[in-house]
C-alpha cells in the first residue's frame, strides 16, 4: 500500500528531527512519500528538515497559520491512497501503520483510524489529564473525531471534499470527523500506540493566553459557522457539550452582571458574585480531585466562553481554496 505521512509544523526545531526519522522507521517496507506542511515557521525548523528525503511546503502570505490549514496543505502536495497525519512533536510508534492498514482492509467502512496518544510531558496541567485511561481521547473502538491525528483513507477524504477547513483554528479534527460520519464513514481508535507526544512544557495558564493569540480557542465558534446550513449542523449541535457548558458560563455571567448592576447594596452584590465564583471553583475542584486543576478548569471556561462568539463572527475563505505555498525542498 502507499502512504503519505503529512507533518504538521510550526517552529519545531527542538523534535522535527526525531518526528522526521521515526516516519522513515515505520515507512520502511511500505512505499510513501513524506510531506512537512508548515505554516510559517521563523526557526530552524525547514534548515532541518531540508537535510531529510522529505517534500517541505510551507504557506506564504496571505495565507496564515491556523490548524487547519496545515492538514490541508499537506493533502494539496499527497499523491498516495493512504494519509497519515501527525505533529512535528510526535514520534510515529514503528508498528502502527502495518496494524492501522490491516484494520482498514478489514473494515472497508471505516475512513480512519488512530491508536493512543502517550504523553511524555504531563505537568502541563491539560496533558495530565489526557493521560487518565477513562480521557475522550484514549476511548477505544468507534470514536467521533481522531484527535492528534492518525491514517485515513484518501477515498473517504476526497468523497468529503477536503481534508481540513484552512478557516479553522481549533476543531478541525471533529469537522473533519463530523464530515466523513455524516457521509456513512466510520473512524476507529485501536487500543495501541500511535504516537508518543512531546507537547507544551508552559505553564497552564501561558497555554491558555498563547491559545487565545494563537486564535486556536476561536475553532469552536470557527466550527459552528462553518456548519450552518448544513446537513450535519444539529449533529453538531448535539455532539459538543462544550455548548452547553458555555451557555451555563454566560447565564453566570449574565447573573452576576445582574446582580452588580440592580442590587443597591453593592457591597451584597460583590459578596454574592465572589460567593458563586467560590462556590463553582469548589465544586469542580471537588469533581477534578484538586484546587489546582478546578482553578484552572474554570479560568479556562471563561477564556474558551469569550472567544466563541468572537470565532462566530470571524470572516472565512472557502475551505478547501488553494493554499498559498511554495516548495522549498523535495526528495530526488
Amino acid at each position: 500500500m502507499t502512504i503519505s505521512v503529512i507533518i504538521k509544523t510550526l517552529n519545531e526545531e527542538k523534535r522535527i528531527a526525531a518526528t522526521i526519522e521515526s516516519v522513515i522507521t515505520a515507512l520502511e517496507g511500505q512505499q510513501g512519500e513524506i510531506i512537512v506542511a508548515d505554516s510559517g515557521s521563523s526557526d530552524r525548523t525547514v534548515e532541518i528538515a531540508l537535510k531529510y528525503p522529505v517534500t517541505i511546503a510551507q504557506i506564504i502570505p496571505p495565507a496564515l497559520p491556523s490548524c487547519g490549514i496545515g492538514p490541508q496543505l499537506g493533502f494539496q502536495y499527497s499523491r498516495y491512497d493512504y494519509i497519515c497525519l501527525l505533529d512535528g512533536d510526535m514520534l510515529l510508534d514503528p508498528g502502527f501503520l502495518d496494524a492501522a492498514i490491516g484494520f482498514l482492509a478489514d473494515n472497508p467502512s471505516v475512513a480512519g483510524v488512530t491508536g493512543h496518544l502517550e504523553e511524555m510531558l504531563v505537568s502541563n496541567l491539560e496533558f495530565a489529564r489526557r493521560v487518565k485511561r477513562n480521557a475522550p481521547e484514549n476511548r477505544i473502538g468507534p470514536i467521533d473525531r481522531m484527535n492528534g491525528g492518525g491514517l485515513y483513507r484518501r477515498t473517504a477524504i476526497e468523497n468529503v471534499g477536503y481534508l481540513s477547513d484552512r478557516n479553522l483554528h481549533g476543531y478541525e479534527e471533529f469537522d473533519l470527523g463530523v464530515r466523513l460520519r455524516s457521509a456513512g464513514w466510520g473512524l476507529h481508535r485501536l487500543d495501541r500506540r500511535f504516537v508518543q507526544h512531546f507537547g507544551h512544557t508552559v505553564n497552564s495558564y501561558r497555554l491558555l493566553v498563547r491559545r487565545w493569540k494563537s486564535k486556536y480557542l476561536y475553532g469552536i465558534g470557527e466550527l459552528l459557522r462553518a456548519s450552518l446550513g448544513k446537513p450535519y449542523f444539529i449533529q453538531v449541535l448535539r455532539e459538543l457539550p462544550e455548548l452547553k457548558l458555555w451557555a451555563f458560563v454566560y447565564l453566570w455571567w449574565t447573573l452576576s452582571l445582574g446582580l452588580i448592576l440592580f442590587l443597591t447594596d453593592k457591597s451584597m452584590a460583590i459578596a454574592s458574585v465572589s460567593a458563586m465564583l467560590a462556590a463553582v471553583v469548589l465544586l469542580v475542584s471537588l469533581k477534578k480531585r484538586g484546587l489546582g486543576m478546578g482553578l484552572y478548569t474554570v479560568v479556562a471556561w471563561f477564556f474558551h466562553a469569550a472567544a466563541l462568539p468572537v470565532g462566530l463572527f470571524r470572516s472565512r475563505k472557502k475551505p478547501n481554496a488553494p493554499i498559498e505555498s511554495r516548495i522549498l525542498g523535495k526528495p530526488a
